[in-house]
């Protein structure tokens, strides 16, 4: 397995920026007649947070989505940063090459 970091390029300051979690996506429920606390923290999948990046980045994330998944898989490594792990250096040779 090898993995890369993402990089892409910021749509308003033009700098290399990459997506990080800061803390997990919280879910919770608003109810008519009652108070409802419950509340569930689930973690983003990696095309899940890079979709969540439409219009901040200049490339199409979905775009980038698709091109990841035909060379590896989107992930987040340790909870925080997204990552693309291929099966070898080769794919991530060829997906360098395609972007």
């Amino acid at each position: 397995m090898e993995r890369a970091m993402l990089w892409f390029k910021c749509a308003a300051m033009h700098d290399p920026v990459r997506p990080i979690i800061k803390r997990p996506a919280e879910v919770g429920w608003e109810a008519k007649n009652r108070r409802v606390d419950l509340t569930i923290e689930s973690p983003l999948k990696g095309d899940e947070l890079l979709k969540r990046m439409q219009g901040w980045f200049t490339a199409d994330v979905y775009k980038a989505v698709e091109l990841f998944q035909q060379y590896g898989k989107l992930k987040v490594l340790d909870g925080v940063d997204l990552v693309v792990e291929t099966q070898s250096l080769e794919r991530i040779e060829w997906l360098s090459q395609k972007l």
